[in-house]
């Protein structure tokens, strides 16, 4: 087993690829570096998404975002490059990538950006917990 970075993401297929399931992954120790001053910039990543035929492989997904600790990226550009990349590894129905950059200079960053599968429509969201407190009476706090 490799300990070190890689840029290859690696998949397994979909278990249930019969229907659409969120997955959601917090990437809490993503390091790069200032393009312009080589200082590292430290952030906490989202990925969010529905698969369709693959998933990520997690051990690959850790190994690939170690690969951008030494490599000088803008915000915006780092975050758009993890979406190209895990959409064209996963080929996921629905892909969302967050990326909540620390504060430098006294600004903090956030950047989003999305991925839809052409002609994908997510099913509508349904909230049986939040229905279910209202309706009886003891269920509330």
């Amino acid at each position: 087993m490799t300990t070190r970075p890689s840029p290859t993401l690696e998949t397994f297929p979909n278990p249930a690829p019969h229907r659409d399931y969120f997955i959601h992954m917090e990437i809490p120790e993503f390091t790069c570096l200032c393009p312009k001053t080589g200082q590292p910039d430290f952030g906490v990543l989202t990925v969010d998404f529905v698969p369709d035929e693959t998933c990520i492989e997690l051990k690959s997904l850790k190994l690939y975002i170690w690969s951008f600790r030494n490599e000088g990226c803008f915000h915006e550009a780092v975050t758009n490059r993890i979406l190209d990349d895990l959409a064209g590894a996963a080929q996921p129905r629905f892909l969302r990538v967050t990326a909540r950059f620390f504060v430098r200079g006294g600004i903090f960053t956030n950047v989003v950006a999305e991925y839809r599968k052409t002609g994908w429509q997510p099913e509508p969201k349904v909230e049986l917990a939040e229905f279910a407190v209202q309706s009886n009476p003891s269920m509330r706090g």
